[in-house]
């Protein structure tokens, strides 16, 4: 958005609040805003040109996404990023995109190939550490025509809500080297898979791909110590359960 005289100037056909809770959000989410980050009401006011209410209800509106901690009459921080939350939206992922494969290769396989395929084309061109913001929103774009196509676009926008800590984890692990190049080649394999109408290989490719950050939290956990919160509680073991779908 632009600034005016270091003022954020906001859309004001548009409520204020859900304006700032988009833009820290966002912030959250790439990471731009570190797990453990101070936030300052007053400073987030001027930023904005506000006043205190929609300041505090965009946070508010955080802390229900499980994104800031409130300490009344303290401090506002960003939550570390919560590892068994992203455990779960990850057993959520698999659920119902291994579903989604299964029923889009029965119905429609070369044309949602070709979809997907449209979409990677776009990702490839933005694999590039200057160009992480395009390259992440490709990604979900790839992931949201399985639930399109397969007739659950209420089902993607829960899964957009309940994946902002495995979210942030995904972002901490894209910069690391190889990642992109990684994310690429499950796209290409699971695309041919659907092409090809094989259901077992397209299972396999997509539990191969959906687990690559948190098959490797030791690594992340130990290079951004002071951003991950694991309590050590899996709740199942979500691999297991995928192969059962499988």
């Amino acid at each position: 958005m632009p600034l005016k005289n270091n003022v954020m100037t906001l859309d004001r056909s548009r409520q204020v609040a859900v304006q700032v809770h988009e833009i820290l959000k966002a912030r959250i989410l790439t990471v731009a805003l570190e797990p453990g980050a101070p936030l300052s009401r007053t400073a987030l006011q001027d930023e904005f040109g506000v006043s205190v209410t929609p300041v505090r209800d965009a946070l508010l509106r955080l802390q229900e996404d499980g994104l800031v901690d409130i300490y009344p009459q303290y401090a506002t921080r960003v939550s570390r990023i919560d590892v068994n939350h992203a455990r779960q939206a990850q057993f959520l992922r698999l659920s119902v995109e291994l579903e989604a494969i299964r029923r889009l290769i029965a119905e429609s396989p070369a044309e949602t190939a070709s979809a997907l395929e449209h979409i990677l084309k776009q990702q490839e061109r933005s694999a590039d550490p200057a160009t992480y913001d395009r390259f992440d929103a490709f990604d979900k774009d790839f992931h949201r025509v399985l639930y399109t196509r397969s007739r659950n676009p209420e089902l993607w926008k829960v899964v957009r809500e309940k994946s902002v800590h495995l979210d942030r984890l995904r972002r901490l692990n894209l910069p690391m080297p190889g990642k992109m190049q990684s994310l690429l080649a499950d796209h290409h394999e699971i695309v041919k898979a659907i092409r090809n109408a094989d259901v077992e290989t397209a299972a396999a490719a997509m539990r191969k791909h959906l687990s690559g950050t948190l098959s490797i939290i030791e690594a992340i956990q130990l290079r951004f110590p002071d951003f991950i919160q694991d309590d050590g509680v899996r709740g199942g073991d979500s691999d297991g359960f995928a192969s059962e779908l499988a």
